[in-house]
């Protein structure tokens, strides 16, 4: 589903998501529109999306955007930065996707616990409730721990809080320490 002018990043992510797909690349959105899945629905212009990826594959899936019409920047993150790379994707009104390849901390199994949401007629991956929350309390700024806030007390199905406090350690104390927050609020 191809964007049509500028502010459709949402569409450029169907567009990746389905490249993504194809080559059986692992992906779960993150961010803002997972924010809008998980609490109260906030707008914003940004796509962004973890990738199962890295090194040698980050560069060929890169390959692979270009080819299929895309602008791409790959950005490798310093050792201490949480995030191992950033591979910006573009497309010709300027819409821009984020696929983050190695987070810090980042349970393996995030991938698996992804759920599929309907999306203008397709499908993407949506990180899970507990994957979500526990990386919004590694973040840790302001509207992250609202974002974690919102996302706990919409929850609909039960949340599995033994498994949300794991996942928060993996990402070190500073974010099990937010999330102890965020669960007594």
């Amino acid at each position: 589903m191809k964007a049509r002018g500028p502010g459709q990043s949402a569409l450029l992510l169907l567009d990746v998501a389905a490249l993504l797909a194809e080559r059986a690349i692992d992906y779960a959105v993150v961010g803002a529109m997972a924010a809008s899945i998980h609490g109260p629905i906030r707008g914003t212009a940004d796509a962004d999306a973890l990738v199962s990826v890295a090194g040698p594959k980050l560069r060929q899936l890169q390959k692979n955007l270009k080819k299929a019409g895309f602008s791409t920047e790959l950005r490798q993150g310093a050792a201490e930065d949480p995030i191992g790379a950033l591979l910006a994707v573009m497309d010709k009104h300027g819409n821009r996707v984020d696929l983050l390849a190695g987070l810090r901390g980042l349970d393996a199994q995030a991938f698996s616990r992804a759920i599929t949401v309907p999306f203008h007629g397709k499908s993407l991956r949506v990180i899970g409730r507990e994957d979500f929350i526990a990386m919004k309390c590694f973040a840790g700024g302001p509207q992250d721990i609202v974002d974690a806030r919102h996302a706990f007390k919409a929850a609909q199905e039960r949340i599995d809080i033994d498994l949300l406090r794991r996942l928060s350690r993996r990402f070190g104390r500073p974010a099990a320490d937010v999330l102890e927050q965020v669960l007594s609020s």
